[in-house]
């Protein structure tokens, strides 16, 4: 069975396979400028139909299912809502710090019969208005496997310094805050994904063993929980492409995970979280990240094999 695509100009491209759509990428901006209004995926759906992604939770309505992100970013927020200061007034509202990726159009949306790819070009703009740097974004839909009942999301950014001067990548972590290093390609689960099971290459975690986890010791991160409603569980695989974990490669800086079960569900992968680092002006940097929405409760030997089988 193909994947089928649908394109509202202006608003989302919604991918589906048979009777489900499997996400919604969603370019339109949101209407409130303090949630840094950028494109997302939301929803993203197992192969059952069933949600595995959250959409503005009342804790913090900046989540947006699958987004790209950049908590501190040479003092601007293009993750949303309060901004980590320091650590003697910690969070505040500093309506001026939020930026935004502005959409600037589509280089290609390439369909087979059995993938589906857009190509976008975006412009992140602090909160003044200055165009502080260029990116071109990839997502891929592929390996879609009823038999396994699983399916991929391949994410891929491609970012370059227009600034004219240093832009620094850090946390909330590399400001102060202990083991909050969030900022980079962020997941937030729905609202019953919380207390769900983390899953490491070594088998069965918690989310506070596995916090900080660099990337080269956990190449790849499961979530799997049980839904509200139906009788059914979810299983998600985050996963770095190999040459994310090679600084030699042209990793620009290393990696390691942020993931909450409680009291939210989200996973993060932060390419700044205990230290800053800078991209120069001119200069670009790229990452290739994957994400596998598997209906069910895998265990770390699954995830693995399964993971193994598909090629990057």
């Amino acid at each position: 069975m193909t994947i089928k695509v649908t394109h509202t100009l202006g608003e989302r491209i919604v991918v589906g396979h048979g009777d489900v759509e499997l996400l919604h990428y969603v370019y339109r901006p949101d209407p409130d400028a303090f949630e840094s209004r950028k494109p997302y995926v939301h929803p993203l759906r197992t192969l059952a139909g069933n949600l595995a992604s959250g959409y503005r939770p009342n804790d913090h309505r900046w989540h947006k299912g699958l987004q790209m992100t950049a908590s501190h970013l040479s003092e601007q927020n293009f993750w949303g809502g309060n901004s980590y200061l320091n650590p003697e007034v910690g969070y505040q509202r500093v309506e001026e710090r939020v930026g935004s990726m502005r959409h600037d159009g589509f280089a290609a949306l390439d369909t087979a019969d059995d993938r589906f790819t857009l190509t976008e070009n975006l412009t992140w703009v602090n909160n003044g208005g200055e165009e502080w740097a260029r990116e071109e974004r990839s997502i891929t839909v592929h390996s879609v496997d009823p038999a396994s009942g699983s399916w991929a999301l391949d994410w891929t950014i491609d970012l370059t310094n227009v600034r004219g001067e240093p832009l620094r990548f850090g946390s909330p972590t590399t400001a102060g805050r202990e083991m909050a290093g969030y900022t980079g390609l962020q997941w937030r689960g729905p609202r019953d994904f919380t207390g769900g099971q983390v899953i490491t290459p070594k088998g069965p975690a918690t989310d506070q063993d596995t916090m900080g986890t660099p990337a080269a010791q956990a190449p790849w991160l499961g979530f799997s929980a049980v839904h509200d409603d139906v009788d059914a569980s979810t299983t998600l695989v985050f996963a770095h492409a190999p040459e994310n974990l090679d600084p030699a490669g042209g990793a620009i800086h290393e990696s390691h995970w942020f993931v909450r079960s409680n009291p939210i569900p989200t996973v993060a992968f932060s390419w700044a979280f205990f230290e800053e680092f800078e991209l120069a002006p001119g200069a670009s940097f790229a990452y290739r990240y994957r994400t596998v929405v598997a209906d069910g409760t895998w265990d770390a030997d699954r995830i693995a094999a399964h993971l193994a089988g598909l090629a990057w």
